[in-house]
């Protein structure tokens, strides 16, 4: 017995957000603040429906659309870092590591709840957040979902949900 299976890609120019951020790694290696102009895709996985599509492809582009301007020119700040404090106010948001400082304007800043802001861990966020934002639009669940989220032609996080 042979099984249909079906999916949508959607990877545009417009899907294309600059932002900046951090990470931290082996345990107190703390990189210097850089940017990327980060480029991400969708790809959903379902049965047709009605109108023989997986999804509204509009629909789709839209939504992820907002999310990725909602990142564009922001200071991405984790909140769930087990080293790194981040405390905000309507002002500014105060960032700690260890012996370092920022300070950065609050309008400028996108806190993410994340431990760290990995190309991996956006895309998970991505992912997420259209999949909340589909659901309230239309009460679209696919069956499968995975958000890539290119850092640097080619160096990708991929995020992949099985629902």
């Amino acid at each position: 017995m042979s099984q249909e299976s079906y999916s949508v890609r959607l990877r545009k120019t417009e899907l294309v957000f600059s932002a900046a951020h951090f990470i931290t790694f082996a345990g107190n290696i703390c990189e210097r603040l850089h940017g990327h102009n980060y480029r991400t895709a969708v790809e959903v996985f379902g049965p047709l429906d009605e109108n023989e599509y997986v999804v509204d492809f509009i629909a789709l582009r839209d939504t992820l659309k907002k999310i990725v301007l909602e990142l564009d020119h922001h200071m991405l700040l984790p909140t769930r870092h087990p080293q790194i404090r981040v405390e905000a106010d309507e002002r500014e948001v105060v960032v700690r590591f260890e012996e370092r400082r920022w300070v950065f304007p609050r309008q400028d800043c996108v806190l993410l709840p994340l431990v760290q802001t990995t190309a991996e861990l956006l895309a998970k966020h991505i992912a997420d957040t259209l999949l909340e934002r589909l659901a309230e639009l239309s009460g679209y669940r696919p069956r499968r979902l995975r958000v890539i989220v290119d850092e640097c032609e080619g160096q990708e996080g991929v995020y992949e949900r099985v629902l």
